[in-house]
């Protein structure tokens, strides 16, 4: 089994780490040990505000990597999971198609926090070796949460407010998944119209009414919420899944139910694949005069040149996050331009939401279909040191750009794949047939069915977790490709894809039934909610009894989390004031609390997210990383 890291080490507090840090630092020991990384966790107990760990090299000093819970060090006060949550808007995201503000109901942040903290580490010391004098490297769990928000936050800041949806519709209406007449949970997809029109015409569906759902069902991407229809949702629920399927089979729609947890996590070849990582690495022969570039600013990826040619989020955010690390992206778009560069909302004209993840980037229009254009991407990728794309499966080797062909070219390329399913393409693999798009993911591998659990809806979110997730892993797997062949002097092949990105957002569930590692995951918070008041929305997270006793203290309860009517008499007294109010009664006792941003224009007024918030024609998200 390749690994990509064999000879770095990483060390930390991994088994002590601070209850607010601790389900981080869990998938932070499972990433490292999957990269091949020799782990030493101290003993020591770890600071209460920060984690902290050193990622070592033979060839470099260590590189102090530090995690705090908001962007400046300067704000020590706590900082759990679901504050951030709640803070940076994610539960509203989430609550835009249940009508209802909550946590996601998964350690969402933290994995995106770990991800980018082991890419800190891992570029600053890339940086080291190419001339760059970086010794520490800083990430929070608030700039992870922006970063993981970012185009949402452009769709509501940008200064058209007629584009924007309420943060949470005052009237609710329906939204995938679907459950049939038989009780099965499901998501449909197609990524076009035709299929979506076949499917509904024989359930005389109009074609106008399965148009005004195929607009629905197309902007829930965009906008984190599906208004279908009652009348499509209706005539589903009056049908079998087994019906369903061959309606589905027959009009090209495809369709998965939403699988349970436990399937993935006894499955032998899910388990395997969880052993194994969310990459899959193919290194080229060793060349050891293969010539290396120099930084050419104090970015640690400053010099090095990415080629990308990706749609949509998961590709074009592994891109960007390349090019937050100082490389230079050209980004490969069809003759005319991407056209989500029109989608709406614009601002200078371009879609906010295509310039938050493209904006960095260098742009050629070239036909890829054609002879000529493969033969200009080929001579690109001859002088670039990493070439990217998220293709449907056989289309690289269709085009004549796989890795096969390119590094013929360029033997010290790294060739990257932000995949949906399968992460190796081995014949052995059985990757679904349908697409690999986030939703399909989440209710294939079991992220769905973990939501609905947690929130008590039908399914999973529609805010696009697993594409964002999969744009960090890609980019995390490709960075360290870069030091392995600054290390190594070897070219690689790395493959993640989103449903190796959602075994790496349920490897607690893989850990608690199997034990693979000596490594406790993070505990469940004992009380996990959001609260009306008399003003505004609270989160309150107590991960342990001793919040959960300065929570009743501070509230003068009577009743303790035993007592029946204990729920009842919490959400009476919090509606007595309003979150402004509480929210200095409780951090002054030290009960973890934060008031619910509920729309995302407001981000921007609170002090801890400034530094990774630009304003300007939109609210952009800035480098989740910072490096001495």
């Amino acid at each position: 089994m390749n690994k990509s890291l064999n000879d770095c080490a990483i060390a930390g507090a991994f088994q002590n780490a601070a209850a607010p840090f601790a389900a981080m630092a869990f998938s932070l020991f499972y990433q490292s040990s999957t990269l091949g990384l020799k782990i030493a966790s101290s003993g020591d107990q770890a600071a209460d505000g920060m984690f902290s760990f050193a990622f070592k090299t033979p060839h470099t000093a260590p590189v102090n990597c530090v995690v705090t819970g908001w962007g400046d060090c300067d704000h020590a006060e706590m900082a759990t999971e679901n504050m951030i949550q709640a803070v940076c808007g994610l539960m509203s995201v989430h609550g835009r198609s249940s009508g209802q503000i909550q946590p996601l109901g998964l350690p969402y942040v933290s994995t995106v926090t770990a991800a980018l903290a082991l890419q800190g580490g891992i570029a600053a010391a890339l940086g080291q070796l190419r001339g760059v004098a970086l010794s520490h490297s800083h990430v929070s769990m608030s700039a992870a949460a922006l970063l993981s928000a970012s185009q949402y936050i452009a769709d509501a800041t940008v200064a058209t407010p007629a584009e924007n949806l309420p943060p949470v519709a005052a009237n609710h209406f329906t939204s995938p998944p679907f459950v049939s007449a038989d009780g099965v949970v499901f998501e449909l997809e197609t990524l076009h119209a035709d299929p979506w029109l076949r499917f509904w015409m024989p359930l005389g569906i109009s074609a106008a009414l399965a148009g005004k759902g195929w607009t629905a069902f197309l902007l829930r991407y965009a906008k984190a919420a599906a208004p279908i229809p009652d009348e499509l949702v209706s005539v589903l629920a009056k049908l079998t899944y087994l019906q369903i399927s061959e309606l589905c089979a027959d009009s090209g729609m495809s369709i998965c139910r939403v699988r349970a947890i436990a399937e993935r996590v006894d499955d032998e070849q899910f388990k395997s694949e969880w052993l194994k990582g969310p990459w899959t690495f193919d290194f080229a022969a060793s060349c050891q005069d293969m010539p290396l570039k120099p930084a050419s600013d104090s970015l640690p990826l400053s010099g090095l040149t990415v080629i990308e040619s990706c749609r949509r989020i998961q590709g074009p955010l592994a891109g960007h996050l390349l090019a937050l690390l100082g490389a230079d992206v050209i980004r490969i778009e069809p003759p005319g331009g991407d056209p989500l560069r029109g989608m709406p909302p614009v601002a200078q004209g371009c879609s906010v939401r295509f310039d938050a993840l493209n904006r960095f980037k260098t742009v050629r229009e070239i036909d890829i279909k054609s002879s000529a254009g493969q033969e200009e991407i080929t001579e690109l990728a001859r002088h670039a040191d990493v070439f990217l794309h998220n293709w449907a499966p056989g289309k690289a080797a269709q085009l004549n750009l796989d890795y096969s062909n390119l590094i013929r070219v360029n033997p010290a390329l790294v060739y990257a794949y932000a995949a949906g399913w399968a992460t190796d393409g081995g014949a052995h693999v059985q990757s679904p047939a349908m697409p690999g798009t986030d939703f399909m993911v989440q209710a294939y591998s079991g992220v769905a069915q973990k939501i609905s659990q947690a929130c008590g809806t039908q399914g999973g979110t529609l805010f696009t977790i697993l594409d964002v997730l999969g744009g960090v892993i890609a980019a995390q797997g490709i960075t360290a490709a870069l030091l392995n062949r600054q290390l190594s002097r070897a070219g690689a092949r790395v493959t993640s894809s989103l449903l190796s990105a959602a075994a790496v957002l349920c490897s607690d569930d893989f850990q608690n039934q199997h034990r693979f590692f000596d490594i406790a995951t993070a505990a469940k918070s004992l009380l996990n909610q959001v609260f009306e008041t008399k003003q505004g929305k609270i989160a309150i997270d107590c991960y342990d009894n001793g919040a959960v006793q300065r929570l009743i203290d501070a509230l003068g309860l009577a009743t303790h989390p035993e007592q029946e009517n204990f729920q009842q008499r919490l959400s009476e007294i919090l509606q007595s004031k309003t979150a402004a109010e509480w929210i200095g009664i409780l951090l002054q006792a030290d009960v973890p609390a934060a008031i619910v941003v509920e729309n995302l224009n407001n981000l921007h007024s609170d002090s801890r997210l400034q530094p990774h918030l630009e304003l300007g024609s939109y609210t952009k998200v800035t480098s989740p990383w910072s490096f001495q």
